[in-house]
């Protein structure tokens, strides 16, 4: 019998040796490419290619966020090998803040409210035009990003901050679908019980509902502020002014504008990691209300 038990820890500890070790080389490969652009960013020009492998660089500087950050002047990044290119970041950053911020707002709050019907309330072909709903999840946004154009062309919406949140301002199929699961789980005798005490369906979805799904609706707007906080398509599309231009469209033309075509690498990747550090903020602050909010939706 003791036999038959060493054997068996000696199986089970091989096995949680194997599933630490692929854990281990997952991590490594999803976090490397961060470590490696924030040690590019420390990377002066001249040693960006003669030390293509050495894991720091042996000369380390933080003029590269100077310049993105335009603490630095055009003649002197020039003179410390820079291209003598900048990129307004606090403007960039202020625009990807206000676009983020106002999506995830208006969002949450009208797919909370479409969530509510789908899934609290009775009425005919309820069902079916969920179901119609979701089906739009398998549409790829590519395709809508013409008729969207045409759309805020016609209202006159280029170049604003609207025109920029137009297409996910008010709601998107997953948000729906996401707090519509969560919502099924709450239980009906509490709404049965507000109803019976003469509540109407205002107070049950404010007083009742809304406070039950916040750890939900917490999870959708951090999902859906990194999402919005790294689209880059869209808003080039529609906001190139620089007034309202986004930090991921700011770090685009900051590439296409350097000399002769060669990528400026180091403020490249000094804006890179700039640009991260408000998402990696989020997801340290959130990240286990996400998975355990995502765990307890269940998604039936």
């Amino acid at each position: 019998m003791s036999n038959s038990n060493s054997a068996l820890n000696k199986k089970t500890g091989l096995t949680k040796g194997i599933l630490w070790a692929l854990t281990a080389l997952l991590l490594f490969v999803t976090l490397f490419p961060f470590f490696w652009v924030f040690r590019t960013s420390l990377t002066p020009k001249s040693l960006i290619f003669t030390e293509p492998t050495a894991i720091m660089p042996s000369v380390r500087t933080w003029t590269h966020y100077g310049r993105v950050l335009g603490l630095i002047d055009r003649a002197r990044a020039i003179e410390l090998g820079g291209t003598g290119q900048s990129v307004n970041f606090g403007l960039n950053i202020l625009n990807s803040f206000i676009v983020s911020i106002g999506v995830t707002i208006f969002q949450v709050l009208f797919s909370s409210m479409a969530a509510f019907a789908f899934a609290r309330l009775k009425f005919r072909f309820r069902e079916m035009l969920f179901a119609l709903y979701v089906s739009t999840l398998m549409i790829p946004s590519i395709v809508m990003m013409l008729p969207n154009f045409v759309f805020v062309k016609d209202l006159h919406l280029l170049n604003t901050y609207l025109g920029i949140m137009a297409p996910t301002l008010l709601m998107t199929p997953f948000a729906v679908f996401f707090l519509r699961q969560f919502m099924l789980g709450i239980n009906r005798e509490l709404e049965e019980a507000a109803f019976l005490d003469g509540a109407g369906l205002g107070v049950v979805f404010w007083e009742i509902i809304i406070p039950l799904c916040a750890n939900a609706m917490m999870t959708l707007a951090v999902i859906t502020f990194i999402n919005t906080w790294n689209d880059y398509m869209w808003p080039l599309i529609v906001g190139k002014k620089e007034e309202i231009r986004t930090l991921t469209v700011a770090l685009g033309i900051f590439r296409l504008q350097t000399p002769q075509g060669q990528p400026d690498w180091g403020g490249m990747m000094a804006g890179a990691t700039l640009a991260m550090v408000p998402t990696l903020g989020i997801l340290i602050l959130f990240g286990r209300r996400i998975v355990n909010s995502i765990g307890f939706s269940g998604f039936r």
